[in-house]
């Protein structure tokens, strides 16, 4: 090993001094040394991360395929919550339609009956009114005929006594009156 760091400045001296040396990487000299700490270092890095970093990362993937699993269940099954809580409200929101059309269906044939009642019981009191007028308006117009006669004795005297100046006997006026409400 002492050779190889002799030979080894010797070249880095020579490279120095102008000469043509070459890059020690690709200096054949060193090629077994460089092939035996890379496989070294590989061999260090591929045992720290299959030890170490691999696991972890390994790790890091399971949980979160966990998380992601239990968070796709969690969306399911609160999805299928939604849809029986959607469906349950359609078919609430249909019960309480149908009740309010069967309440307004029942609203409706109440005030139409009650308005049949009130219509009928006022078409009685006025057809009971209108009896009433008839019966009254019969009452005057017997009245009024009854007293007609009267007046048209009167008349009648008072129509002589201005055409001719002479009072007529109340009974012959009456007796003309009557002759004529006769015929």
């Amino acid at each position: 090993m002492a050779d190889n760091t002799t030979a080894h400045t010797s070249v880095a001296h020579t490279g120095a001094e102008g000469g043509h040396g070459s890059f020690p990487p690709f200096d054949s000299a060193t090629f077994a040394s460089q092939l035996l700490w890379l496989a070294l270092a590989f061999v260090l890095l591929y045992w720290l991360m299959s030890r170490l970093a691999l696991p972890r990362i390994a790790a890091i993937f399971e949980a979160r395929r966990d998380r992601i699993a239990a968070d796709l269940a969690e969306a399911s099954r609160l999805k299928a919550e939604a849809d029986t809580a959607g469906a349950a409200y359609e078919k609430a929101l249909a019960d309480a339609r149908a009740r309010a059309q069967a309440m307004a269906g029942e609203a409706r044939d109440r005030l139409f009956g009650e308005t049949e009642k009130s219509r009928h019981a006022l078409e009685e009191r006025l057809t009971a009114r209108l009896a009433e007028a008839d019966k009254a308006i019969a009452a005057t117009r017997t009245a009024a005929m009854g007293q007609v006669r009267g007046i048209a004795v009167d008349t009648a005297a008072i129509i002589v006594r201005r055409l001719t100046g002479i009072s007529a006997p109340e009974p012959a006026v009456a007796k003309a009156v009557d002759d004529v409400l006769r015929r």
